[in-house]
């Protein structure tokens, strides 16, 4: 046997499983499957229980679309759902958490977590709200695992524009007078801050317009910049 043959055989065969283990390693998950079962499973407790206590239209929140879209994003690893998440709420959650921080010390500052100081509903179903608090670290994290997708500001702003569409034409607006009064009202703030009457210092279809417009120029238009910077600069140093 020629020994020159035999060496290129064998050479062949170890390029073959260099070739095979860099394949493994380039279909690694980049987000592991413990974090996805997690999400998963919180899903699994939180959906039931939020369509009993409030109902359907709850999930037209920006947040708790943004959270069903972040679990759907873990699984599927998209850098796209998962960037669109962190557009729409990273800066509002944040908002969540200074007004949940000030009214548990007394002070009420925008009334956004006034429902979670509320008795006459269960703690655990509170406690499940909490989500607002882990969920832009969350987001954070994945962002770092995943990058940082730049279509993710119009995707969002299309999202984002279909539930204040459908919370302003057919959700219960702000003063509805409900059989239930967990059922959310004046969803997204559609109708303005108070949720005991419509805001009346603008037309009301003027104001859903106007609304959207701040939102897309003071929340998802900044955090969408923002993380385009980091994570850019993140790739170059990388």
């Amino acid at each position: 046997m020629n020994p020159f043959v035999h060496h290129q055989v064998i050479n062949r065969q170890g390029q073959g499983f260099h070739d095979a283990a860099c394949g493994l390693n380039r279909h690694q998950h980049k987000i592991p499957l413990a974090a996805k079962i997690a999400g998963t499973c919180f899903l699994v407790v939180l959906v039931p229980v939020y369509l009993y206590t409030y109902g359907p239209t709850n999930f037209l929140w920006f947040c708790d679309a943004a959270l069903l879209l972040t679990v759907t994003g873990m699984w599927l690893e998209s850098s796209l759902l998962i960037s669109m998440c962190a557009v729409g709420i990273l800066l509002p959650q944040c908002l969540w958490l200074v007004d949940f921080g000030s009214n548990l010390f007394g002070f009420h500052f925008l009334n956004l977590t006034s429902y979670m100081f509320d008795h006459q509903l269960p703690l655990f179903t509170r406690g499940l709200s909490l989500f607002h608090g882990w969920l832009p670290l969350l987001l954070v994290w994945l962002l770092v695992r995943l990058g940082y997708d730049k279509r993710a500001l119009p995707a969002w702003m299309v999202l984002a524009a279909g539930l204040v569409l459908v919370c302003y034409f057919f959700a219960p607006p702000a003063g509805a007078h409900l059989a239930d009064p967990n059922i959310p009202v004046n969803i997204n703030y559609v109708y303005g801050f108070n949720n005991q009457r419509p805001q009346a210092w603008a037309n009301q279809n003027l104001y859903v317009l106007l609304w959207f417009g701040v939102l897309c120029l003071v929340a998802f238009l900044p955090t969408h910049l923002a993380l385009r910077r980091i994570f850019a600069a993140t790739r170059r140093s990388a």
